[in-house]
Parts: C-alpha cells; structure tokens; sequence
C-alpha cells in the first residue's frame, strides 16, 4: 500500500462530506453510505489508475456502484480527488444540481455508470470488463453492490456470465452490512452461506472486515491474469460505519432528520474533523 495513513485521511474527510452534504439536505441514505467509504477511499486513494484532470481518459479504471443509493459518499470521493469542487457537494439533489441522488454518468464529471435500479451495475461492469477483455486492454473495473441487493436474481444471471467468460479484470466488493431498507438481511431474505456460494459461482473469495483499508488494498492492489477466476471480496461491515450514533440505530438505511437526530450527526461531524488519524 503506497501510504496507509494517506487512505485513512481520505476516508475520514469522505465521511465528513458524505455526512455534511447528507445532513445539510435533511434525509438520505446515512448508513449504506458509510459502510464503503474505506472501500472507495482504497480505490480511489492507492489502486485505481485514475486523472481527474481527464475523466474521460481512455486508459482509466472503471468504477461502479451498484448500490447507486450510496451515491453521496461517491460524489464525496470524487469531490474530494479533484474531480469538481468540494463546494459543489451542498447542491445534492437540489434544483439543476449535477449531483442527483443516484449516480448519473451523463450529469456527474467522473461518475461511470448510472445506477440506481438494484441489480443493475453488476451488468453494466461485467459489460465493461468484457469489452476491455476483448480489446485487449489494460483497463480493470471494480464494482459495490449491497448485500440486500443480491435479492435481484439479475445479480446472480451476471456473476453466471462474469465467471463464465473469466473477467479477471473486474473485482466485486459485496458490501455485507447485513441490513437492507424493509429491515435485516435474516428477517427479509436470509443470504445463507455468501462465501460458498460466490465460490461454487466461479470465483474467488475473500471476506474481509469493512474499514480495514489495508487488507481491502492488499487484497485488490495485484492484477489478476487470465489464470486466476473473478476475484469478489465480502466486505464485512456496518451500517453506519464509522460513527458510533448511526452504528447503534436499529435501521439507518435511510433517515430524514429530526432535531434530535440531527444533533447526534452534527456532534459526530463535529468529532470526526478534530480526530487525527
């Protein structure tokens, strides 16, 4: 990993903008946000090959996020790369804005894919990886999707095709949370055993814990080659990740503010910008 501290810094300032721009709109997707800031924080801080100066460069890594609903915390990695100005994240699904709610690529300098519809980015990036497989070009593509989001049986139909044509160039990450918008994972559709069955699907598999920037990093950083299967990495996490009122909820898939609950983001805000790293 180039510099450790680096990432963690950027996942911290990730989490504040994601928070800020959340809160200053008063509802949003506060807990599936949170559970992949380390994630993006990895990809776009130590792994991906990236120049936001040229986002649409041609030789880049392509990013997609499946679970479009976590859109805030990618306007903020974005944002905060250098991609457009961090001042633009207060716009966030406001009138003319560039930053709807769900990522937009036609609307969103740096976005790759517009998602949104559960299932879907998972197709999009198995699309990707192919076209690129077949171009013979270097390109990787790395892909979030939500756990509650394997539900879609489109998912499933995709990783069938992922492994079936050997994208070795496009790594998954399935954020684990284990909650979804009508409650958990168990009381909604029961995942069962995730690791064997991506394994029995054709891939390789690696679980780890959701914040830890160094394992995801040394688990993504090599490039696979032809040999080796479709790489998914199970990222054990929280929802809500990172701050300690959100974690602690019952169900923070999506919150419109109260006074009080405001309050509670505003003091974790608060503690994140005095915390060093």
């Amino acid at each position: 990993m180039k510099d450790v501290q680096e990432v963690r810094e950027l996942a911290r300032h990730i989490r504040i903008e994601t928070l800020k721009m959340l809160t200053g709109l008063g509802f949003g997707h506060y807990g599936g946000s949170m559970s992949v800031v380390e994630t993006l924080a990895v990809l776009y801080g130590d792994v991906m090959r990236i120049d936001p100066t040229k986002p649409d460069w041609q030789e880049r890594d392509y990013f997609v996020l499946s679970k479009g609903h976590a859109g805030p915390a990618l306007y903020a990695t974005l944002a905060l790369k250098g991609y457009f100005p961090v001042s633009e994240l207060q716009t966030l699904n406001q009138n003319g804005t560039r930053l709807p709610s769900h990522p937009d690529r036609l609307r969103t300098t740096g976005v790759d894919a517009t998602t949104g519809s559960l299932g879907q980015g998972v197709s999009i990036a198995a699309g990707m990886a192919l076209s690129h497989k077949l171009a013979g070009r270097s390109n990787r593509v790395f892909c979030i999707l939500g756990d509650g989001e394997l539900n879609e049986g489109q998912c499933w139909e995709a990783f069938q095709f992922i492994a079936h044509h050997n994208l070795h160039n496009l790594t998954l990450f399935i954020d684990y949370n284990k909650q979804q918008l009508d409650g958990t994972l168990d009381e909604v559709i029961k995942p069962f055993d995730l690791a064997g069955k991506f394994s029995a699907f054709g891939f390789d598999v690696q679980t780890i814990k959701g914040d830890d920037v160094e394992a995801i990093s040394e688990a993504v950083t090599p490039v696979r080659h032809a040999e080796q299967r479709p790489l998914v990495v199970i990222l054990d996490s929280i929802k809500g990740q990172g701050v300690k009122y959100l974690e602690q909820l019952a169900n923070s898939h999506h919150l419109r503010l109260t006074p009080d609950v405001k309050l509670e983001i505003e003091n974790a805000i608060a503690e994140l910008e005095a915390a060093h790293v």
